[in-house]
Parts: structure tokens; sequence; C-alpha cells
């Protein structure tokens, strides 16, 4: 059975590289965080000391890490330190599941094929249940060869799988996403508050909209407003995809906006909206936490 190595297993990677283990791979995960790693020691995982401890005899690398910056320490090296990719045998594949700028999938590819190893930079939409579930969308940029090689490993944490493109596209179309769900969630909050300060009870609205042209995910699927259903609304905004995180991504979208010449008034202002909420110490908190910013 083919060994993968999973290094960054947080909210999105543990449960991730958790569907591998129940999909019979042997896997070898390494984390910064200790307990991130015993934990899944617990269900058949080989803890790994190092990276690179962690990529000794794998056939495959899945990284899963918060921005660009630790993506390029990982395979690159920073300090004096070499990187990940100095190590791996040749034919060994990278896929990159963190979602980070294009640039850096570009340099970290072109290492890659340097050294006769193949990348795929494969951004995940879906959030944290939808990684325990094993149901993500996987949104790939790379070479044809290296997509289809990768296909088996990815359905075994995700149920939509998409080749976007050339090294980049993956991320492009991550970045695409997240802007939309983003204003699609500040839309759908200013909605829900408008009609609960008009005295509408917000479950109710909630399911007039849905069988109206206001239908979305987020309001059928991560209803922003408290007590509607089970969401991170309704446990305090308990993250789920936390608001750095969509700051992040809308910082990405708007650097990518700058470089294309393309207008995203909309997404500029979701930007400045999730900005605003990092200032007041909500950046722990689920992005649909962007509700209460209406009731200040």
């Amino acid at each position: 059975m083919t060994t993968i190595a999973f290094i960054g297993l947080g909210n999105m990677g543990g449960p991730m590289a958790l569907n591998l283990i129940k999909s019979g791979f042997t896997v070898r995960v390494f984390d910064l965080v200790p307990e991130a790693v015993n934990t899944l020691q617990q269900h058949g995982a080989h803890g790994a000391t190092s990276p690179g401890d962690a990529a000794n005899g794998a056939e495959i690398v899945i990284s899963m890490l918060p921005a660009g910056k630790h993506v390029s320490a990982l395979y690159l090296g920073s300090g004096g330190e070499e990187g990940l990719l100095a190590s791996l045998p040749k034919g060994c594949l990278v896929l990159d599941c963190s979602t980070i700028d294009e640039e850096t999938v570009q340099t970290v590819a072109g290492a890659c094929s340097k050294l006769g190893l193949e990348m795929l930079d494969a951004p995940v939409s879906g959030g944290v249940a939808a990684a325990q579930q094993g149901t993500l969308t996987f949104m790939c940029g790379g070479s044809e060869t290296g997509f289809q090689r990768a296909r088996p490993i990815l359905a075994a944490m995700g149920k939509n799988i998409f080749h976007a493109g050339a090294h980049g596209a993956g991320q492009v179309a991550k970045m695409c996403n997240n802007m939309l769900l983003a204003i699609q969630m500040i839309g759908t909050s200013e909605a829900l508050q408008m009609g609960a300060n008009s005295g509408l009870e917000p479950r109710t609205l909630s399911e007039i909209m849905l069988k109206s042209s206001g239908r979305n995910w987020s309001l059928e699927l991560y209803n922003p407003y408290p007590g509607v259903m089970d969401s991170p609304a309704s446990r305090n905004y308990t993250p789920g995809f936390m608001v750095d995180l969509m700051a992040k991504d809308l910082g990405l979208a708007t650097a990518n906006a700058k470089s294309t010449g393309s207008k995203i008034p909309l997404g500029e202002q979701a930007a400045a909206l999730y900005r605003q909420k990092q200032e007041v110490g909500d950046g722990r908190k689920d992005f649909s936490s962007i509700l209460e910013l209406l009731n200040d």
C-alpha cells in the first residue's frame, strides 16, 4: 500500500489524514503540535519527529499549512536549513493542499521539476465538516499526469476533484471561490439581521429565503444567525473556518485582482470588513461571526 507523509495536522489536516488512514494507506504524520501527532497515532498513523522523518520512504507528500511562507520554508528551506525537496526521492508526488499565493506555488513547482518531482497545488473547499466526512472539494493545478496520479489519493479525502489548469490554477480557483463565499456570507448576515431588527424570526426568514431567489450555501448549510441550525453561530462562533483565514484568503484575492487588473469592489469591501473583525480581536472566531459587526 502507498506510503503517504502528511505534514500539518490542524483543523483541516487532521481529519484529512485520518480519512487516508481509514482508506488503508500507510500514513506518516508530523505537526509542530505534539498532541496532534499523538491523536493520529491512536488511529494508526506513524508519528514522525520532523518533516524529513515523515517523508522518509514516502511516495506521496501532502502538506496542509497556514500560509505561503510556511510552504516555502518546508519545501525550499529557510534560515540556512535545507528544505524537504532536497531529500525526496525522484518521482515523489508533492500535494500541497494549503491556500496560498500563486507565486509561491510556481516557485515550489519549478524547484520540484528540476529535481524530478511532480507537484500539484490542491487547495480545498468545504470546511471542517467536509474534511471530517471526506467530502471536500479539491481544486488542482499542475500537469494532467500528476492530477491522474493524485486522484485516488484525493478521492479518499474528497468528493469533488477538479483539474483547474497549470500550476497555480488551483489557488486562483480557491481565492475566487472564497471571495464569493465571503460576499455571500456578509449579504446573508445583513438580510437576516435586518429581518430580525424588523421583528421577523430568523429561522422563519431563513426558511422563506431558502425557498426563494436568495437561497445560497451560507443560508442553507452554515447559517450565521445563532439558534437557526447546528452551525458555528449556535456555538458562540467556535470555528469552523476562522476570520483570520478568511481575511488571509481575501488578501490573496485582492492581490490577484491588482495584478490581473480585475475590478472587485464587493471583494474589497468584504476584505475591509473581515480586517475590521480582526482589529476588534475576533480573528479566531468563525467567519460567520461577521454578523456581529451588524449589531455594533
